[in-house]
């Protein structure tokens, strides 16, 4: 799923994002606001991992998302 998408839909998607990142604090989320990179550095902060690790993550999420909200195609 395109980021922009994800970023205007924040409030729809934040709920998927804080159960895959449940490390990430409640203070985390606002500062986040749908950012890509507000994200991948939070999740790269709490967790630990390298910048480039952080941001693997933020696109698979994001791949998933799109699996789960894609709509089906007409056959």
């Amino acid at each position: 799923m395109e980021w922009d998408q994800i970023e205007a839909n924040w409030k729809e998607f934040e709920g998927s994002a804080r159960a895959h990142w449940s490390k990430l604090t409640d203070d985390d989320w606002p500062l986040i606001a749908g950012k890509k990179d507000r994200l991948a550095g939070r999740i790269q902060e709490r967790y630990g991992f390298a910048k480039e690790e952080a941001e693997k993550q933020v696109d698979k999420w994001s791949s998933a998302l799109q699996d789960i909200f894609e709509t089906p195609k007409a056959r």
